[in-house]
């Protein structure tokens, strides 16, 4: 037992269906917050910034290697998802199958991931606002000293994520038809602006990378290997795949909206891959579109589409893409938000953060604590810290969520097999595994640095969990009383 001790996964559905959140949402509503959350900074400004640093047209292939990787991630998500509806997601199936200490150290890592995502995008949700309104610069702006912007928004989300899960399905679905709408012109109009010398070589030469790179901002594998540091070519490619998984991360949100589903155990696989299909086809289309209109290295890195359709004189969609950044980004913070408060909610039912988190507000059905304290940490980080440079940190800390989700799979086929599976993953354990490695070296193209700031945060969870988890969780005061009998 001890930090290994486990969940009973009968406790767990028990749980679910006698859950103080309400059942409100529908399939059609999982797939707009996936979309909601996937479709933002990775369409609308990381698509540029990778093929310019990176891989040049070939960027087009990056999302497609990462679009592959979280499908088979999204397949083992949508089985324990649709088996285990529960507002723990990653976090509930690591405690059922893997024991409280993985627990929580997938819980801790899935905060960090959905804070630190929302406050780099608030932040770029700002300066968006600032560029289409001619704000002033010193308050909107990525320089100002309290970026008032990024507060502002992450306030008024808070209040609808708080007064009800279906409010924010609305709002979410209504911002998610915005920017799929012009995601679309993008790539309609783009298409008869693509040159087809802009997209030669597909694969650029590798070259070296400039001289004074640090060694902590070279990929971790090219540092083991001790290889010269080098971009574009293949090396380039995968590195920008790595990053670009960020673009994809969030549809792993949606499991944690089980015990507010109404049918889980169909409406979630459906809210899952559906979301990530269709975000896939609008990001393969959109790289292709960009890098075909101009040339790579001229890519324009502050706002790659909307001065792609300046540069050959569609000023009226340059400023519908500046529209459709704000509403993708808008929705992006509202279901991490929510996913946050869900998070935080599983953890404090079961006694690993402190209890108070774990409760509803008894007229709205919200995890309305969890949520309001998520929110102030995020406004502090998206008011005073600058923190593009930690937006790789969202994209490790999704790949290691998702290694454990794919562990987690033949483990409870092996330990439950009589569990009711609605959905199972084909060529299980084969795919699951090949699932866990592809995610283990996406996380490997990652620079070191970004592997230094991610063990920290991991070690400051683990510490937490010593000092107060380990003794205040549900399972150890159940071994306390009965060893007391």
């Amino acid at each position: 037992m001890g930090i290994f001790r486990t969940l009973n996964v009968d406790d767990v559905l028990q749980r679910q269906e006698k859950s103080e959140l309400k059942r409100r949402l529908k399939g059609r509503d999982l797939v707009g917050f996936g979309v909601g959350i996937i479709i933002g900074t990775g369409i609308f400004t990381l698509a540029g910034v990778e093929a310019k640093t990176h891989a040049g047209p070939s960027v087009t292939l990056s999302f497609l290697i990462g679009a592959v990787v979280a499908g088979l991630a999204a397949l083992c998500y949508a089985e324990l998802a649709s088996s285990v509806p529960t507002a723990g997601s990653a976090y509930t199936y690591a405690f059922a199958t893997l024991g409280e200490v993985f627990a929580w150290i997938i819980g801790w890592d899935l905060l960090l991931e959905f804070a630190l995502g929302a406050a780099v995008v608030s932040r770029g949700w700002s300066g968006y606002l600032a560029n289409l309104l001619g704000l002033p610069q010193e308050l909107f702006g990525e320089d100002a000293v309290v970026n008032l912007g990024a507060v502002v928004i992450i306030a008024v989300l808070t209040v609808i994520a708080v007064v009800g899960i279906r409010e924010s399905a609305v709002v979410t679905n209504a911002l998610v038809i915005v920017k799929v709408a012009v995601c679309v012109l993008v790539i309609g109009v783009g298409a008869f602006f693509v040159k087809a010398a802009n997209l030669t070589p597909f694969v650029p030469p590798a070259q070296p990378a400039e001289d004074g790179t640090s060694t902590l901002h070279q990929p971790v594998v090219q540092a083991a290997l001790g290889l010269e540091q080098s971009v574009y070519g293949l090396a380039g490619m995968l590195t920008a795949a790595a990053v670009v998984f960020f673009a994809y991360t969030g549809f792993e949100a949606l499991a944690n909206l089980g015990e507010e589903t109404r049918n889980p155990s169909k409406d979630l696989r459906v809210g899952i891959l559906g979301a990530l299909g269709l975000c896939a086809l609008l990001y393969l289309g959109v790289s292709l579109v960009l890098t075909g209109m101009v040339p790579f290295t001229d890519i324009d890195e502050g706002a790659p589409l909307a001065a792609a359709f300046g540069s050959v004189g569609q000023h009226w969609v340059a400023a519908l893409i500046s529209l459709g950044a704000i509403t993708g980004l808008t929705s992006v913070m509202m279901v991490e938000l929510v996913t946050i408060g869900r998070i935080g909610y599983a953890m404090g039912r079961d006694g690993l953060l402190p209890k108070p988190l774990g409760r509803v507000h008894p007229r709205w059905g919200t995890p309305h604590r969890v949520t309001i304290g998520g929110a102030v940490l995020i406004a502090l980080l998206a008011a005073f810290v600058p923190i593009s440079e930690l937006a790789d940190m969202v994209s490790i800390g999704a790949l290691s969520a998702m290694i454990i989700v794919a562990i987690a799979v033949p483990v409870l086929r092996r330990t439950r097999p009589d569990l009711r599976r609605p959905f199972r993953v084909p060529l299980s354990p084969v795919l699951p595994v090949v699932a866990a490695l592809a995610c283990f070296y996406l996380m490997l193209n990652l620079d070191v640095l970004t592997w230094i700031r991610f063990g920290a945060w991991l070690l400051l969870g683990l510490l937490i969990y010593l000092c107060y988890g380990r003794r205040h969780s549900r399972l150890a005061v159940e071994e306390r009383e009965k060893s007391l009998r």
